[in-house]
Parts: C-alpha cells; sequence; structure tokens
C-alpha cells in the first residue's frame, strides 16, 4: 500500500521517534508496514525513507541503492530494513555531498557526514544485526537515522545555504509544493 510522505513543517518530522517494542508488536503487521514503506519509497523514487516521514513516529527506516548503482557501482543490491536501529560507531573523517529528500522535495544541500559507521538493529526477521557502511550507503542510513531523531538534512546546511533555501522551506511548509508522489502535510 502506498501511503502519504509527510513534507516539512509536518510536526511528525521534528519529533524523536519512539523504539518499536518488537515483544509487543504483532509481527505480521510489522513487516506488511516496512513493505508498504519499501513500496512507497521506491513508488516516490526515493532511495530512502523512515517511518516518521510517513506519519509514524516509530524508530524504523528503509534504504535502497539499486537505482543509485549508476553513479555508485557499491550500491548495487545494497537493501536494508531496520528496526530500532543504533550507531556504534561513527568515523572521525567525514566527506559532504549534496543531498535531497522526498519530505522536503525540490531542495538540496550540501551535508557533511562520518565516512564509516557501524549500526546495530534488528531486521525484519527479527533478528540482531550489526553492520558497518561505508560512502554513500553510510550517507543514506545516517540521513534516514536523522528522521527518527527529528533532524532533517537541511539542518546541517551552511547558514548561507539556509538562508538561500529558507523561501522553499516555507512554501512547502504552506502546502504551496505539489511533489509527483502521494504526499500531505500534518
Amino acid at each position: 500500500m502506498i501511503l502519504p510522505i509527510f513534507l516539512y513543517g509536518s510536526p511528525v518530522l521534528r519529533q524523536a521517534a519512539l523504539p518499536v517494542d518488537v515483544a509487543a508488536e504483532d509481527r505480521e503487521k510489522l513487516q506488511q508496514f516496512v513493505k508498504d514503506m519499501v513500496e512507497t519509497m521506491h513508488k516516490a523514487d526515493g532511495c530512502g525513507l523512515a517511518a516518521p516521514q510517513v506519519g509514524v513516529s516509530k524508530r524504523i527506516l528503509v534504504v535502497d541503492g539499486d537505482e543509485l548503482q549508476e553513479k555508485y557501482p557499491e550500491l548495487k543490491g545494497f537493501h536494508r530494513e531496520m528496526i530500532n536501529p543504533e550507531f556504534t560507531f561513527k568515523s572521525e573523517e567525514t566527506t559532504s555531498c549534496e543531498e535531497g529528500c522526498l519530505s522536503i522535495p525540490g531542495v538540496d544541500a550540501d551535508v557533511s557526514r562520518p565516512n564509516v559507521i557501524r549500526i546495530s538493529y534488528i531486521n525484519t526477521d527479527f533478528q540482531q544485526v550489526e553492520e558497518e557502511f561505508s560512502g554513500f550507503a553510510a550517507r543514506m542510513v545516517q540521513h534516514e537515522m536523522d528522521h527518527l531523531d527529528g533532524v532533517v538534512f537541511t539542518d546541517h546546511a551552511s547558514p548561507i545555504r539556509k538562508k538561500m533555501i529558507a523561501a522553499k522551506l516555507l512554501r512547502i511548509a504552506k502546502g504551496k509544493s505539489h511533489p509527483s508522489y502521494k504526499a500531505k502535510i500534518g
């Protein structure tokens, strides 16, 4: 099922998401929700999506790098679904790269992020996993992890870039943005 993507200005994007109580959750419903997130991400031509972006304040994210493999060959087959992800390591070395976001259509900004990260999470088979990511895969995961903490990529932009995009952000928050995918402010 395609879910609406909540746009900049929606309060859910600024809230820290709650951990998923995996023991208490209906596992089939949780797995279906994650599938719906993946379907929504693909329909919107995105490479990542966090649960708050579809209006659910839970610590769940999905990433899929297959569409980016032409530019980043190392992303071929890179697809993860993470429940309750947590950083266990971030490298001191960083790289700056342009980012965009389905919740902030038509806006981009350079963001500096650690090159290498390690994440502990629960997969959709409900197994605990710890993995290390580098390069653009690390960037994708960090971008979505930010959403789980109520942070959007423009928060990391330089002060001058923030001034340059302020009018666009205001237009999105006022509902004057019309992306090609199912979206809402709420």
